[in-house]
C-alpha cells in the first residue's frame, strides 16, 4: 500500500470537506447592510452601549457616526471605564452637544469583574430601550444599520443578532493575518449554524451584539460572564441558551480599524486568544500539529512528492488558497491576501500559543490596567 498517496489523498479530503462547508456557509449568512427595511409604524427603543477606556484617539471620530443613526427612537450610553487620557471629557464634550449621548464614569472596578465586562454591565443597567446593542467605542456606524437590524430581529423573533464589522488594516502584512483570522473565525465558529437550534454553534461580536433586553435580563445580565476575556462570543451563547440567535456579516454596515500593525495584534489578542478555547492546554499544540501537517507540509510536499501524490498536494494547495481569497469579499479586505494564507494562519496559531503560555507563565492575563488570576478566570465556566 501507498502510504504517502492515502496520506495526501487524505489531506486533500479534509480541506474539500473544510472548504465545502466554509464556501457554502458564508453564502448562508445574511447581510447586515442588505437586511429588508421595511416602513414599521412603531420602532421600539433601543440602547445603544460601548464602553471605553483610554480611547481618546478613537471616539472622537466613532461617536459621531453612532449619533448619525436615523433610528427614530434610541440613547447612547457611553461607559467611560477609569480612562487616564482625554477619554471622560471627549464624551462629556459630546453629550453637552447631543441629549441623546449619556455618559457614565466609572471611578472603580469592583472585585470579581473585568473591567470592560462590568463597564457593559453599568451601561446595560441605566438602558431604558428594550433592545439593547452592545458595541465598541471605535465602530463606524452607516445611518441605517441599526434600523434594519430591529426590523429583521423583530420579523425573525430573534432574542440576540450579532455582526461582524468590516476589519480595516493600514498594511498588506496586517491584511494577511486578519484575512486568515477571519477564515478560522468562520471556520471555528461556523456563524451559519448559530441560528439553528439544534446546532451548538455561537457566538458573538463586540462590535456588534443587538438583544432582546427582557431576555438578557431574564439571563442575568453580564453577571454569568464577569471573568470572561472573550465575553462576546459567551454573550452569544448566552443569549442563544434562552432564545433565537444569528450571525451576519457587517461589512458595508459597520466597519474597525482593527489594530495597526501585526505586532499590535498579537498583543491585543494575547488577553483572550487562550480564553476563546476555553482554557484548554491541548488546543494550541493540537492546532500547531494541524498547522504542520494540514498547511505547511502540502506546500513543501510540492518540492518532494511525485505522481499522483503530487497531485493530491496540488489540488489541496489549490482548494486551500482559493479558501483564502474567497473569504475577504466577507469581511473585508483585498482578495489576493488570501493567496498568502498560509503565512497569515502561521501568524495566528502562533498568537494563541503564545497567549496561552504567557497567560500560564505569568499566573493569569492583565486587561486595562488591571492583573486577573488564571484560577479566577477558569472558575467563570459559561
Amino acid at each position: 500500500m501507498d502510504y504517502s498517496l492515502l496520506i495526501a489523498a487524505a489531506i486533500l479530503l479534509v480541506w474539500l470537506l473544510i472548504g465545502q462547508e466554509v464556501f457554502r456557509g458564508n453564502r448562508r449568512v445574511r447581510w447586515l447592510a442588505r437586511l429588508p427595511l421595511p416602513a414599521t409604524a412603531t420602532w421600539p427603543r433601543v440602547s445603544v452601549v460601548f464602553a471605553a477606556r483610554n480611547e481618546a484617539a478613537t471616539v472622537g471620530a466613532a461617536v459621531p457616526t453612532m449619533l448619525a443613526l436615523d433610528y427614530p427612537d434610541w440613547e447612547l450610553i457611553a461607559v467611560n471605564d477609569r480612562s487616564e487620557d482625554g477619554t471622560g471629557a471627549i464624551l462629556d464634550r459630546l453629550a453637552t452637544a447631543n441629549p441623546r449621548l449619556k455618559v457614565v464614569h466609572v471611578t472603580e472596578l469592583p472585585a470579581g469583574w473585568l473591567g470592560k465586562n462590568h463597564a457593559l454591565a453599568d451601561g446595560a443597567q441605566a438602558a431604558t430601550g428594550e433592545w439593547i446593542l452592545f458595541t465598541d467605542a471605535d465602530i463606524h456606524f452607516r445611518p441605517d444599520v441599526l434600523r434594519r437590524a430591529i426590523a429583521y430581529a423583530r420579523a425573525q423573533t430573534l432574542d440576540h443578532l450579532a455582526a461582524v464589522p468590516a476589519l480595516g488594516a493600514p498594511g498588506h502584512w496586517l491584511g494577511i493575518c486578519i484575512n486568515a483570522f477571519s477564515f478560522g473565525f468562520c471556520a471555528g465558529l461556523r456563524p451559519w449554524k448559530i441560528n439553528d437550534p439544534r446546532s451548538p454553534a455561537h457566538g458573538g461580536v463586540g462590535a456588534f451584539n443587538l438583544v432582546r433586553t427582557s431576555t438578557y435580563r431574564k439571563l442575568g445580565g453580564h453577571v454569568p460572564i464577569h471573568l470572561r476575556p472573550d465575553d462576546d462570543i459567551k454573550l452569544g451563547k448566552l443569549m442563544k441558551s434562552g432564545g433565537f440567535s444569528e450571525f451576519a456579516f457587517g461589512a458595508g454596515a459597520i466597519s474597525v480599524a482593527w489594530y495597526a500593525s501585526v505586532g499590535e495584534m498579537i498583543r491585543g489578542l494575547e488577553k483572550n486568544a487562550y480564553a476563546a478555547v476555553d482554557y484548554r492546554c491541548w488546543v494550541p499544540p493540537l492546532g500547531a500539529l494541524a498547522l504542520a501537517a494540514g498547511v505547511l507540509w502540502p506546500l513543501a510536499a510540492l518540492f518532494v512528492a511525485t505522481g499522483p501524490a503530487w497531485w493530491c498536494y496540488a489540488g489541496t494547495v489549490a482548494v486551500m488558497l482559493a479558501l483564502g481569497c474567497d473569504q475577504p469579499r466577507f469581511t473585508g479586505g483585498r482578495w489576493w491576501h488570501g493567496l498568502f494564507l498560509p503565512a497569515g494562519l502561521v501568524v495566528i496559531v502562533a498568537t494563541v500559543f503564545r497567549s496561552m503560555v504567557v497567560t500560564l507563565w505569568t499566573g493569569g492575563i492583565r486587561w486595562r490596567g488591571t492583573f486577573y488570576p488564571l484560577g479566577d478566570l477558569k472558575d467563570n465556566k459559561v
